[in-house]
């Protein structure tokens, strides 16, 4: 099955993000024929910016999608999103790409289920 997350909220202050990783991660966890998509967009492109730090015992929402980027997830940012927070491709973590509205709607066409955090 092929799942496509939409994330909008910012990383922190609000747990929508982390609820929304935490269930790709089951996604992926529950069948190894599962793919997962992550979708960031608007103030949720912030939780793929590289170097996060946060205190100990305190979720990180960098570390989270790397664990989705590093398995057989994708993790696209919302390039108009990225551009409107000053955000270049250079500070965002390894495996996040940058992406457009035209491959969030194909990825919506092709997916078998859409969830929108």
């Amino acid at each position: 099955m092929k799942t496509l997350i939409i994330l909008n909220d910012p990383p922190y202050g609000t747990e929508r993000c982390y609820n929304g990783l935490r269930l790709a991660h089951a996604l992926a966890k529950a069948d190894a024929a599962n793919t997962v998509t992550v979708f960031l967009m608007a103030d949720a492109v912030v939780a793929a910016k590289a170097g996060q730090k946060t205190p100990d015992g305190h979720y990180n929402m960098e570390r989270m999608l790397k664990r989705i980027a590093s398995g057989k997830g994708e993790v696209l940012l919302c390039g108009t999103c990225m551009d409107a927070r000053g955000l270049s491709e250079a500070e965002m973590m390894e495996g996040a790409r940058r992406s457009t509205m035209d491959e969030l709607a194909a990825n919506t066409i092709a997916t078998d289920k859409v969830l929108v955090f």
